[in-house]
């Protein structure tokens, strides 16, 4: 009887876990402005709809908005430039900047849907427009690349993997799974910054901004994260230096 459950057990893990790599796989589609396929199962007005519904959260989070009128026109003028004269004005995205109060953490963010955040704490650090516009430019590559929704669907994929390993299997196996899950998971939040460095360099270029100055925004990174900076391969984020190489081969092939 007991063997009988386990083969019962088994092939509802089996069952869950096909039906989870089905939804995955079964829900994708070429990313318009990047031309890269993905696996997204929201709309573009649920990206929308989740980002105003975040918004204001995220800036609780971070003491909430600059109160420097001058410095938030001048986030809005820059921002807007970028969108206007790229791909991304072509997008269903609604894009909206916000300088947070935050002095302590050098940051920038954005939301699915075009909510993009700077905190003052990095805006501070930056030493020209050109600069500001690196920042903007690759947290709108986020947004056009769609890597908050693909994100979501890769989560719940993962999700769904360890029901169902933990349903038929035995539970130190769930453990394994969620490990790799991790690595993958981290390894693909570094593929979406490349992505977005170079989606950033054509956004500036696009709209009359020197590509060059992602760099020094790569060198003040840099150098914020000091001598303990979390190695690579335990970041969603990739190296500055490696960064910075991705970034001279971008601006370079947008020469050509």
């Amino acid at each position: 009887m007991r063997r009988g459950n386990r083969k019962v057990k088994l092939l509802i893990g089996l069952g869950i876990i096909l039906f989870t790599v089905f939804q995955y796989y079964s829900k994708s589609e070429v990313n318009t402005y990047t031309g890269k396929k993905q696996h997204i199962s929201i709309s573009p007005e649920k990206e929308i709809a989740i980002g105003l519904q975040s918004t204001p959260y995220m800036a609780q989070q971070h003491g909430g908005l600059h109160p420097d009128k001058k410095y938030q026109e001048f986030v809005d003028m820059v921002g807007n430039k970028l969108v206007n004269s790229s791909i991304a004005a072509q997008t269903p995205y609604q894009f909206d900047f916000h300088l947070l109060k935050d002095t302590q953490t050098i940051n920038a963010f954005a939301l699915p849907g075009g909510q993009i955040f700077i905190t003052y704490a990095l805006f501070s650090k930056l030493e020209n427009e050109d600069q500001l516009a690196g920042v903007l430019g690759h947290e709108i590559g986020h947004v056009v690349g769609r890597h908050s929704a693909e994100r979501m669907s890769k989560q719940e994929l993962t999700k769904g993997l360890l029901n169902g390993v933990a349903v038929g299997f035995d539970p130190s196996t769930a453990e394994g799974v969620a490990a790799i899950a991790n690595v993958l998971n981290l390894s693909y939040g570094r593929d979406d910054e490349l992505e977005s460095d170079y989606l950033g360099v054509k956004i500036m270029i696009d709209a009359g901004y020197n590509p060059n100055a992602l760099i020094g925004v790569m060198e003040i990174l840099k150098a914020a994260a000091g001598p303990n900076k979390t190695p690579e391969r335990l970041s969603t984020h990739p190296d500055p230096e490696n960064r910075i190489e991705k970034i001279k081969e971008a601006i370079e092939s947008y020469k050509q």
